[in-house]
């Protein structure tokens, strides 16, 4: 017994060994095997990490609502909402939510193929019904949006099929391709979205979108998070979760950034300049400058004063050093301007020749105009009466008033007495609209609206740049040829009447371009893929990465 005890001792034993090296065997052939399986292409061990990306705002997003204006912020509606048509790189016109379109022979009606199977974020389907829907909101409130051109030339809409839909207008209006690309109010909320009655001059019930984004998390005035759409019909973005903090000061916002509370600073004017060079020194952060999206000008009364006579117009041309001006008051950020529009926008490259800055030919051309300097004296004067002029800037704005004082110093040079006034948002636009200036800080509109934005609000009365050209010998023709290049189908025709409406107004000195306004952005190294969008008023958030 005690030997048969032994040997059955002895052979469990056995066994237990080889269970014990057949498992190791298992265990390291499932290791290798799940080894193998992380290698292959497409296969992931593991769930890929959460990438999040946080930004500031100076303001609350508001209620994003597509069709509605203040409190909702531009940014926030560019992001989020999508239209027929996107502006591209060069003023292109590519499709989004249409897949193309047909516009007839007259140049009237416009028929859009829009985009199949694309949803709403409610999983609701994006169909002609909807853009009907959209369309008939806006156009129940066109004095609110009177301000778009292509709003008051709508004649009517209409559903030809689920994919296919269809817009006449009243007259030909050829900027309609580039309107339907502005952020408000051309774009696009879900059925479910809309209040009872359908109009959504108001409000909305719930932000429903086509977009990259949804709202999935909000405090008014604090923060607002939006993640990625996964049923979003286009290129999904590189991260997970935006985050929007609220932060309206400035320095806040560096502060921030600094810290690491925030991976991105982005817009026009969200910081000082002399913020953004000195990050740009900080080895920590990458910067980035936007092409120009816009021009910085003043406008100049032709008619009145001493600047009803050329001569005085084009030795202001040559009297301001523009480049010692625009380095001073942005810090080098903006670029000089040469011409009102930039050659980077439709139809403005035109071959203009720019004014040098030349003390001597302004004098010149003072004298030529009868203006002369008393010995003595310090201000030119003409029958008795001194050269003096006023130049209206905002008060509150951080760039205009150095700018003003540094030109007060170039115009001293030359004989001429400037007087700065800084007036409140209310006061200055009072000022231009009744052109009670001589001369007066203006911005352009930018992307994606001009240039027809600009000439229809020369040759429209009520802005004050109408008024403000009647001392142009020229300014009938200017003005017709303002309104025929917004009705001309022929893209030939098009291009000889802006070359010519360009040329006018340089060659007249109708504006003294200064600098062109830009978008910046500042963000750590870990943040890639910047790439800053043609439009003015939209984000380069669907294109960012993490990459820590």
């Amino acid at each position: 017994m005690f030997r048969h005890s032994k040997n059955l001792y002895a052979s469990i034993m056995l066994v237990l060994m080889l269970v014990v090296v057949l498992a190791g065997c298992t265990t390291a052939t499932d290791k290798n095997k799940a080894s193998d399986a992380s290698a292959e292409p497409g296969k992931q061990s593991s769930a890929p990490a959460e990438k999040t990306l946080t930004i500031s705002w100076p303001k609350d997003i508001g209620p994003l609502n597509p069709h509605q204006y203040t409190p909702n912020e531009f940014f926030a509606q560019g992001m989020y909402y999508e239209p027929l048509i996107g502006y591209g790189e060069g003023g292109k016109l590519v499709p989004k939510l249409a897949e193309s379109w047909n516009i007839s022979e007259d140049g009237k009606m416009y028929t859009f193929n829009l985009r199949k199977n694309v949803k709403f974020s409610d999983g609701s389907d994006f169909d002609a019904n909807v853009v009907k829907k959209n369309f008939d909101t806006i156009l129940a409130n066109r004095d609110m949006h009177s301000w778009l051109g292509l709003i008051s030339q709508i004649e009517k809409t209409e559903v030809v099929n689920a994919n296919t839909f269809q817009i006449t207008l009243k007259n030909r209006y050829y900027p309609a391709l580039q309107e339907f690309a502005v952020v408000r109010p051309l774009r696009f909320l879900g059925a479910a979205g809309f209040p009872d009655d359908g109009n959504t001059a108001k409000s909305i019930k719930n932000p429903v979108t086509t977009g990259p984004w949804v709202l999935s998390e909000y405090k008014k005035d604090q923060i607002a998070v939006f993640t990625r759409n996964e049923q979003y019909w286009g290129t999904k973005p590189n991260i997970n979760k935006l985050i929007v903090k609220v932060i309206p000061d400035g320095e806040a916002r560096v502060l921030a950034l600094e810290k690491g509370d925030i991976d991105l600073i982005y817009g026009e004017g969200v910081i000082s300049l002399d913020s953004f060079v000195n990050l740009k020194k900080n080895d920590k952060f990458k910067t980035s400058v936007s092409d120009p999206v816009a021009s910085r000008a003043l406008i100049v009364n032709t008619a009145k004063g001493p600047f009803a006579d050329l001569n005085v117009r084009l030795a202001l041309q040559h009297a301001v050093n523009k480049k010692a001006l625009v380095d001073g008051g942005t810090n080098g950020v903006e670029k000089m301007a040469d011409t009102i529009i930039s050659s980077n926008f439709p139809y403005a490259n035109v071959g203009l020749k720019a004014y040098d800055y030349n003390v001597e030919t302004a004098k010149a051309l003072l004298d030529k105009a009868g203006w002369v300097l008393p010995a003595g004296k310090t201000v030119r004067e003409k029958d008795g009466k001194p050269l003096e002029i006023e130049l209206v800037y905002m008060g509150p704005d951080q760039i205009e008033k150095p700018m003003s004082a540094a030109m007060q110093s170039d115009l001293k040079q030359i004989g001429i007495s400037l007087k700065t006034t800084g007036l409140e948002r209310e006061l200055r636009n009072k000022r231009m609209e009744s052109a009670d200036f001589d001369l007066l800080f203006w911005n352009t509109y930018g992307a994606p609206y001009d240039p027809h934005s600009f000439v229809s609000t020369n040759y429209e009365k009520g802005y004050g740049i109408f008024e403000s050209q009647q001392g142009l010998p020229m300014k009938d023709t200017l003005h017709q040829q303002m309104k025929d290049v917004l009705l001309t189908v022929d893209e030939k025709e098009r291009q000889k009447l802006y070359t010519s409406i360009f040329t006018t107004l340089h060659e007249q000195a109708v504006y003294l371009p200064l600098s062109y306004l830009t978008n910046i952005a500042v963000y750590p190294k870990y943040v890639t893929g910047l790439k800053f969008p043609a439009h003015r008023d939209e984000t380069p958030f669907d294109l960012l990465d993490i990459q820590k």
